[in-house]
């Protein structure tokens, strides 16, 4: 049972490495970080800067830590935060399936976590080797909901955020504003 464990951490917390550096570096086709950044200010997650580094460096070292198996049931309530809020802010209004742009997928990854939290990451980890390890229903109840209640959290404060201001581009001439004397919001390029 260690070795499917061993198996199953290498795959999710790989797979949430690449998912991190595609945000932070670009890697694997990814955004990087100006995209996510323009992602995270679609999504109201304000200050966009902060919430892409955040996204990124969370699926990035909680993908580490679960692959290692050191700290867990930590590990476990970050990438559930993350996918809480995928869910919410990205694919709730597609209903469940992730054929459909769903959110069955990130309810999987969940799952998934929590089991891990349950039972441990096994002989086969540096919790193990440590003596730290830490597992029962406890602790996966406590990794699930430190992980929703840090996804609600992290999406209200996000909310509160002011929107960033549009930049302009080389070559962008701003019109000015005949009522108020400033330039035009409306010459300013969209987000995308």
């Amino acid at each position: 049972m260690s070795v499917a464990r061993l198996g199953a951490r290498a795959l999710i917390g790989g797979l949430f490495i690449g998912h991190g550096t595609q945000k932070l570096f670009g890697w694997f086709d990814g955004p990087g970080r100006a995209g996510t950044e323009a992602m995270m200010e679609s999504l109201d997650m304000r200050p966009a800067k902060v919430h892409a580094l955040l996204a990124g460096v969370t699926e990035t070292v909680g993908g580490g830590l679960l692959a290692a198996g050191l700290g867990t049931p930590l590990a476990s309530a970050a990438l559930t935060g993350v996918m809480t809020t995928a869910i919410k802010k990205v694919h709730l209004p597609n209903g469940p399936w992730a054929a459909n742009g769903g959110w069955e997928y990130n309810a999987v990854l969940i799952g998934a976590l929590t089991a891990l939290a349950e039972t441990g990451p096994g002989k086969l980890s540096l919790d193990h080797v440590l003596g730290i390890e830490r597992s029962g229903t406890r602790w996966a109840l406590a990794a699930l909901g430190t992980g929703v209640a840090t996804a609600i959290a992290t999406m209200a404060l996000g909310r509160r955020g002011a929107p960033a201001l549009p930049t302009a581009t080389p070559g962008d001439q701003p019109q000015p504003d005949t009522n108020t004397g400033s330039e035009s919001a409306a010459a300013a390029p969209a987000a995308e």
